[in-house]
Protein backbone atom coordinates (compact mmCIF):
# COMPACT_ATOMS: atom_id res chain seq x y z
CA UNK A 1 0.00 0.00 0.00
CA UNK A 2 1.20 3.51 -0.84
CA UNK A 3 0.25 6.19 1.69
CA UNK A 4 0.03 9.75 0.35
CA UNK A 5 0.01 12.88 2.48
CA UNK A 6 -1.48 16.12 1.16
CA UNK A 7 -1.10 18.84 3.78
CA UNK A 8 -2.92 21.46 1.69
CA UNK A 9 -5.60 19.64 -0.38
CA UNK A 10 -8.24 21.39 -2.46
CA UNK A 11 -11.40 21.20 -4.47
CA UNK A 12 -10.38 21.87 -8.08
CA UNK A 13 -12.72 23.32 -10.68
CA UNK A 14 -11.41 23.19 -14.26
CA UNK A 15 -13.03 25.23 -17.04
CA UNK A 16 -12.25 24.97 -20.75
CA UNK A 17 -12.23 28.32 -22.61
CA UNK A 18 -11.55 29.18 -26.25
CA UNK A 19 -9.04 31.86 -25.26
CA UNK A 20 -8.11 33.61 -22.04
CA UNK A 21 -8.65 37.35 -22.61
CA UNK A 22 -8.06 39.64 -19.66
CA UNK A 23 -10.97 41.94 -18.84
CA UNK A 24 -13.48 40.11 -21.07
CA UNK A 25 -16.55 38.01 -20.28
CA UNK A 26 -15.62 34.44 -21.22
CA UNK A 27 -17.92 31.55 -22.00
CA UNK A 28 -16.77 28.24 -20.59
CA UNK A 29 -17.12 24.95 -22.41
CA UNK A 30 -16.71 21.73 -20.49
CA UNK A 31 -16.14 21.98 -16.75
CA UNK A 32 -14.91 19.45 -14.21
CA UNK A 33 -14.79 19.37 -10.42
CA UNK A 34 -12.16 17.04 -8.98
CA UNK A 35 -10.55 16.39 -5.62
CA UNK A 36 -7.25 18.23 -5.69
CA UNK A 37 -3.80 18.31 -4.17
CA UNK A 38 -0.66 16.58 -5.37
CA UNK A 39 -0.80 13.64 -2.98
CA UNK A 40 -4.51 13.21 -3.62
CA UNK A 41 -3.75 13.02 -7.35
CA UNK A 42 -1.06 10.38 -6.76
CA UNK A 43 -3.56 8.24 -4.86
CA UNK A 44 -6.24 8.74 -7.53
CA UNK A 45 -3.82 7.71 -10.28
CA UNK A 46 -2.72 4.62 -8.37
CA UNK A 47 -6.28 3.54 -7.63
CA UNK A 48 -7.27 4.10 -11.28
CA UNK A 49 -4.68 1.46 -12.13
CA UNK A 50 -5.62 -1.05 -9.44
CA UNK A 51 -2.88 -0.21 -6.93
CA UNK A 52 -3.79 0.20 -3.26
CA UNK A 53 -3.33 3.67 -1.85
CA UNK A 54 -4.63 5.66 1.10
CA UNK A 55 -4.73 9.46 1.20
CA UNK A 56 -4.19 11.48 4.38
CA UNK A 57 -5.93 14.85 4.11
CA UNK A 58 -6.71 17.60 6.63
CA UNK A 59 -10.21 18.88 5.83
CA UNK A 60 -12.47 21.65 7.09
CA UNK A 61 -15.59 23.66 6.22
CA UNK A 62 -18.08 23.04 3.44
CA UNK A 63 -15.28 22.64 0.90
CA UNK A 64 -13.71 19.99 3.13
CA UNK A 65 -17.00 18.10 3.16
CA UNK A 66 -17.16 18.42 -0.63
CA UNK A 67 -13.60 17.09 -0.93
CA UNK A 68 -14.51 14.06 1.17
CA UNK A 69 -17.61 13.44 -0.96
CA UNK A 70 -15.57 13.67 -4.17
CA UNK A 71 -12.98 11.22 -2.84
CA UNK A 72 -15.67 8.81 -1.69
CA UNK A 73 -17.31 8.98 -5.13
CA UNK A 74 -14.01 7.80 -6.65
CA UNK A 75 -13.63 5.02 -4.10
CA UNK A 76 -10.60 6.60 -2.46
CA UNK A 77 -9.53 5.17 0.89
CA UNK A 78 -8.73 8.18 3.07
CA UNK A 79 -7.78 9.35 6.53
CA UNK A 80 -9.50 12.73 6.89
CA UNK A 81 -8.18 14.78 9.81
CA UNK A 82 -10.66 17.53 10.85
CA UNK A 83 -9.31 21.09 11.07
CA UNK A 84 -10.89 24.41 12.00
CA UNK A 85 -10.07 26.19 8.75
CA UNK A 86 -11.76 25.90 5.34
CA UNK A 87 -10.28 23.60 2.70
CA UNK A 88 -9.17 25.70 -0.26
CA UNK A 89 -10.74 25.87 -3.72
CA UNK A 90 -8.66 26.24 -6.89
CA UNK A 91 -9.62 27.23 -10.43
CA UNK A 92 -7.98 26.04 -13.65
CA UNK A 93 -8.61 27.66 -17.05
CA UNK A 94 -7.58 25.43 -19.96
CA UNK A 95 -7.26 26.67 -23.56
CA UNK A 96 -7.44 24.44 -26.66
CA UNK A 97 -3.68 24.57 -27.30
CA UNK A 98 -2.96 23.12 -23.87
CA UNK A 99 -2.17 26.43 -22.16
CA UNK A 100 -3.31 26.25 -18.55
CA UNK A 101 -3.86 29.14 -16.13
CA UNK A 102 -4.26 28.21 -12.47
CA UNK A 103 -5.61 30.30 -9.61
CA UNK A 104 -4.76 28.65 -6.30
CA UNK A 105 -5.92 29.77 -2.89
CA UNK A 106 -3.33 29.85 -0.12
CA UNK A 107 -5.20 27.39 2.07
CA UNK A 108 -6.24 27.27 5.72
CA UNK A 109 -3.92 27.82 8.66
CA UNK A 110 -3.02 24.62 10.49
CA UNK A 111 -2.41 25.08 14.19
CA UNK A 112 0.48 23.30 15.84
CA UNK A 113 -1.99 20.90 17.44
CA UNK A 114 -3.67 20.17 14.08
CA UNK A 115 -0.34 19.51 12.36
CA UNK A 116 0.58 17.18 15.22
CA UNK A 117 -2.69 15.29 14.70
CA UNK A 118 -1.92 14.91 11.00
CA UNK A 119 1.63 13.78 11.78
CA UNK A 120 0.46 11.13 14.23
CA UNK A 121 -2.09 9.83 11.70
CA UNK A 122 0.69 9.55 9.12
CA UNK A 123 3.15 7.84 11.46
CA UNK A 124 0.53 5.31 12.57
CA UNK A 125 -0.59 4.48 9.03
CA UNK A 126 3.01 4.33 7.78
CA UNK A 127 3.54 1.05 9.60
CA UNK A 128 1.41 -0.72 6.97
CA UNK A 129 2.71 1.22 3.95
CA UNK A 130 5.31 0.35 1.33
CA UNK A 131 5.87 4.05 0.67
CA UNK A 132 4.87 7.31 2.33
CA UNK A 133 4.58 10.07 -0.25
CA UNK A 134 4.35 13.65 1.02
CA UNK A 135 3.28 16.00 -1.76
CA UNK A 136 2.47 19.63 -2.37
CA UNK A 137 2.87 22.93 -0.61
CA UNK A 138 2.89 23.42 3.13
CA UNK A 139 -0.20 25.16 4.48
CA UNK A 140 0.18 28.35 6.51
CA UNK A 141 0.87 27.70 10.16
CA UNK A 142 3.32 24.88 10.85
CA UNK A 143 6.93 25.91 10.57
CA UNK A 144 9.52 24.03 8.57
CA UNK A 145 10.87 22.53 11.79
CA UNK A 146 7.63 20.59 12.32
CA UNK A 147 7.70 19.29 8.75
CA UNK A 148 11.38 18.34 9.05
CA UNK A 149 10.60 16.45 12.25
CA UNK A 150 7.88 14.45 10.48
CA UNK A 151 10.26 13.51 7.65
CA UNK A 152 13.03 12.54 10.05
CA UNK A 153 10.70 10.40 12.17
CA UNK A 154 9.49 8.54 9.09
CA UNK A 155 13.02 7.86 7.84
CA UNK A 156 14.16 6.83 11.32
CA UNK A 157 11.32 4.30 11.43
CA UNK A 158 12.64 2.69 8.25
CA UNK A 159 9.90 4.10 6.02
CA UNK A 160 10.58 4.60 2.33
CA UNK A 161 9.78 8.30 2.04
CA UNK A 162 9.11 10.24 -1.16
CA UNK A 163 8.81 14.03 -1.10
CA UNK A 164 7.34 16.12 -3.92
CA UNK A 165 7.36 19.70 -2.71
CA UNK A 166 9.23 22.96 -3.11
CA UNK A 167 11.44 25.38 -1.24
CA UNK A 168 12.36 24.52 2.35
CA UNK A 169 9.99 21.52 2.40
CA UNK A 170 11.81 19.88 -0.52
CA UNK A 171 15.19 20.51 1.11
CA UNK A 172 13.87 19.12 4.40
CA UNK A 173 13.03 15.88 2.62
CA UNK A 174 16.49 15.80 1.05
CA UNK A 175 18.43 16.36 4.26
CA UNK A 176 16.19 13.92 6.16
CA UNK A 177 17.34 11.22 3.74
CA UNK A 178 14.18 10.66 1.72
CA UNK A 179 14.43 7.64 -0.57
CA UNK A 180 13.00 9.71 -3.44
CA UNK A 181 12.42 13.38 -4.20
CA UNK A 182 10.57 14.60 -7.28
CA UNK A 183 11.08 18.28 -8.05
CA UNK A 184 10.02 19.95 -11.27
CA UNK A 185 12.41 22.21 -13.16
CA UNK A 186 11.52 25.36 -11.20
CA UNK A 187 11.66 23.60 -7.84
CA UNK A 188 15.00 22.01 -8.69
CA UNK A 189 16.46 25.36 -9.76
CA UNK A 190 15.24 26.96 -6.53
CA UNK A 191 16.72 24.14 -4.47
CA UNK A 192 20.24 24.64 -5.82
CA UNK A 193 19.97 28.40 -6.34
CA UNK A 194 20.87 28.38 -10.04
CA UNK A 195 19.13 28.58 -13.41
CA UNK A 196 18.75 25.33 -15.35
CA UNK A 197 19.24 25.86 -19.08
CA UNK A 198 20.46 22.49 -20.34
CA UNK A 199 19.96 18.82 -19.62
CA UNK A 200 23.44 18.80 -18.13
CA UNK A 201 22.37 21.51 -15.66
CA UNK A 202 19.46 19.32 -14.56
CA UNK A 203 21.66 16.26 -14.07
CA UNK A 204 24.19 18.28 -12.05
CA UNK A 205 21.41 19.68 -9.86
CA UNK A 206 19.98 16.20 -9.25
CA UNK A 207 23.41 14.91 -8.29
CA UNK A 208 23.78 17.81 -5.86
CA UNK A 209 20.54 16.81 -4.10
CA UNK A 210 21.76 13.20 -3.90
CA UNK A 211 24.99 14.35 -2.27
CA UNK A 212 22.88 16.32 0.24
CA UNK A 213 21.01 13.18 1.31
CA UNK A 214 18.34 12.15 -1.21
CA UNK A 215 18.48 8.56 -2.42
CA UNK A 216 16.92 9.04 -5.86
CA UNK A 217 16.00 12.23 -7.70
CA UNK A 218 13.29 12.20 -10.36
CA UNK A 219 13.06 15.61 -12.05
CA UNK A 220 9.98 16.33 -14.13
CA UNK A 221 10.64 18.74 -17.00
CA UNK A 222 7.27 19.24 -18.70
CA UNK A 223 7.57 18.89 -22.47
CA UNK A 224 11.26 17.95 -21.98
CA UNK A 225 10.23 14.76 -20.20
CA UNK A 226 12.05 13.67 -17.05
CA UNK A 227 15.50 12.88 -15.70
CA UNK A 228 16.20 10.09 -13.23
CA UNK A 229 19.42 10.14 -11.19
CA UNK A 230 20.15 7.35 -8.71
CA UNK A 231 23.00 5.09 -7.62
CA UNK A 232 22.89 3.38 -11.03
CA UNK A 233 23.53 6.60 -12.94
CA UNK A 234 21.51 8.87 -15.19
CA UNK A 235 18.48 8.12 -17.34
CA UNK A 236 16.48 10.67 -19.34
CA UNK A 237 13.27 10.23 -21.26
CA UNK A 238 10.38 11.88 -23.06
CA UNK A 239 6.85 10.92 -24.05
CA UNK A 240 5.38 13.33 -26.63
CA UNK A 241 1.69 14.25 -26.48
CA UNK A 242 0.03 15.05 -29.80
CA UNK A 243 -3.06 16.79 -28.39
CA UNK A 244 -2.40 18.24 -24.93
CA UNK A 245 -5.50 19.17 -22.91
CA UNK A 246 -4.32 19.94 -19.39
CA UNK A 247 -0.98 19.75 -17.60
CA UNK A 248 -2.66 19.83 -14.18
CA UNK A 249 -1.63 16.73 -12.27
CA UNK A 250 0.78 15.47 -14.94
CA UNK A 251 3.72 15.48 -12.53
CA UNK A 252 1.61 13.66 -9.95
CA UNK A 253 0.70 10.98 -12.50
CA UNK A 254 4.40 10.69 -13.41
CA UNK A 255 5.27 10.08 -9.76
CA UNK A 256 2.42 7.59 -9.33
CA UNK A 257 3.50 5.59 -12.36
CA UNK A 258 7.12 5.59 -11.22
CA UNK A 259 6.13 4.27 -7.79
CA UNK A 260 3.70 1.73 -9.27
CA UNK A 261 6.54 0.17 -11.28
CA UNK A 262 8.90 -0.16 -8.34
CA UNK A 263 10.50 3.31 -8.28
CA UNK A 264 13.73 2.03 -9.79
CA UNK A 265 15.40 2.17 -13.19
CA UNK A 266 14.29 1.83 -16.78
CA UNK A 267 10.90 0.18 -16.32
CA UNK A 268 9.79 2.64 -13.63
CA UNK A 269 10.74 5.69 -15.71
CA UNK A 270 8.90 4.29 -18.75
CA UNK A 271 5.79 3.79 -16.64
CA UNK A 272 6.05 7.21 -15.07
CA UNK A 273 6.42 8.98 -18.40
CA UNK A 274 3.50 7.03 -19.88
CA UNK A 275 1.25 7.98 -16.96
CA UNK A 276 2.32 11.62 -17.10
CA UNK A 277 1.70 11.88 -20.85
CA UNK A 278 -1.71 10.26 -20.45
CA UNK A 279 -2.66 12.83 -17.80
CA UNK A 280 -1.74 15.68 -20.18
CA UNK A 281 -4.12 14.17 -22.75
CA UNK A 282 -7.06 14.27 -20.30
CA UNK A 283 -9.19 17.27 -19.23
CA UNK A 284 -8.89 19.02 -15.88
CA UNK A 285 -7.07 17.01 -13.26
CA UNK A 286 -8.38 13.62 -14.31
CA UNK A 287 -5.96 10.80 -13.64
CA UNK A 288 -5.30 8.14 -16.31
CA UNK A 289 -6.46 4.54 -16.14
CA UNK A 290 -5.04 1.51 -17.97
CA UNK A 291 -6.91 2.32 -21.18
CA UNK A 292 -5.31 5.78 -21.35
CA UNK A 293 -1.70 4.59 -21.26
CA UNK A 294 0.53 4.31 -24.33
CA UNK A 295 4.02 3.16 -23.44
CA UNK A 296 5.10 2.95 -27.09
CA UNK A 297 5.62 6.72 -27.27
CA UNK A 298 8.20 6.72 -24.46
CA UNK A 299 11.81 7.28 -25.53
CA UNK A 300 14.64 6.75 -23.04
CA UNK A 301 18.32 7.59 -23.25
CA UNK A 302 21.07 6.20 -20.99
CA UNK A 303 23.54 8.79 -22.31
CA UNK A 304 21.58 12.05 -22.67
CA UNK A 305 23.34 14.95 -24.35
CA UNK A 306 24.28 17.35 -21.50
CA UNK A 307 24.39 20.31 -23.88
CA UNK A 308 20.80 19.86 -25.04
CA UNK A 309 18.93 23.08 -24.18
CA UNK A 310 15.69 22.93 -22.27
CA UNK A 311 12.65 24.52 -23.84
CA UNK A 312 11.59 27.88 -22.53
CA UNK A 313 8.25 27.93 -20.71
Amino acid sequence: MILTVTLNPSVDRALEVDALVRGEVLRAGDSHIDPGGKGVNVTRALLSNGIRSTAVVPTGGAEGDQLIDLLKAEGVDMLAVPIAGRTRSNITLAEPDGTVTKINEVGPVLSDAEFQQVSEAVLTAAAAADWVVICGSLPPGPGIAAFTDLCERLVAAGTRLAVDSSGPALLAGVTAGASLVKPNREELAEAIGAELCTLGDVVAACEKLRRAGAGTVLASLGADGAVLVDEAGVLAGTSPVSVPRSTVGAGDALLAGFLAAGARGYAALVEGLAWGAAAVSLPGSRMPGPGDLDRTTVQLNHTPDPSRPLRSD
